[in-house]
């Protein structure tokens, strides 16, 4: 008998251990891949707009990291609730994406086309936040365009308009991201304070 927990990795793209967030690494974890590119290998091919192939209620926890901003705004929380259909009663969702409140700064300061900082596919400059990467776009993949974006207000109430019970968020502002963790069912003070302390990239202020 599997015991293992499961957590679905969203838009998981090719095999690479380190992109699965440290909260899901132990033994007690099992990642089920899910990605719309057959070429990456995932366990499941499909957009997570479409998650029918998942069971009603069958998952633990769910990771999509810098994939909602991908989506068209009235694909937004219908895509969300999707997530929320697939997890247990007790379970959670953690998603990250960027924070364009913080991009905005930029842009106001005129940094527009300035690298913001350097990832290692190379430079990312507020352009590439705002619409998605450039390069991997003119060498052919238009799925890295972005369609929608979200400050920590509006992230926030699209999750509880998608069905959670309860969502937690922080600006991780030098990296220019957002973190959400969304409940299926509201959390204890002790719970809560456990995932946000494995979960989220910075200290959580007490």
């Amino acid at each position: 008998m599997n015991d293992k927990k499961t957590v679905l990795h969203v838009g998981c793209g090719y095999l690479n251990p380190q992109k699965l967030h440290r909260a899901f690494r132990g033994d007690d974890w099992q990642e089920i891949r899910l990605d719309i590119d057959a070429n990456a290998q995932p366990d499941v091919i499909a957009d997570m707009r479409d998650l029918s192939k998942i069971e009603a209620g069958s998952i633990d926890a769910l990771w999509s990291s810098h994939n909602v901003e991908h989506l068209y705004p009235h694909d937004v929380i219908p895509t969300l609730a999707g997530f929320r259909r697939i997890l247990k009663p007790d379970g959670i969702a953690l998603i990250t994406l960027p924070d364009l409140q913080e991009v905005a700064r930029l842009v106001a300061e005129d940094k527009l086309d300035e690298p913001a900082y350097v990832s290692p596919a190379g430079p990312i400059a507020p352009l590439d936040i705002l619409y998605g990467f450039r390069v991997a776009m003119a060498q052919g993949n238009l799925f890295m365009a972005h369609r929608t974006g979200f400050t920590a207000k509006t992230l926030a109430q699209a999750i509880i308009n998608a069905g959670f019970a309860m969502v937690t968020v922080q600006r991780e502002q030098n990296a220019f991201n957002l973190w959400a963790i969304a409940f299926c069912t509201q959390p204890s003070p002790e719970q809560l304070d456990a995932a946000q302390k494995i979960m989220f990239p910075l200290p959580v202020a007490s």
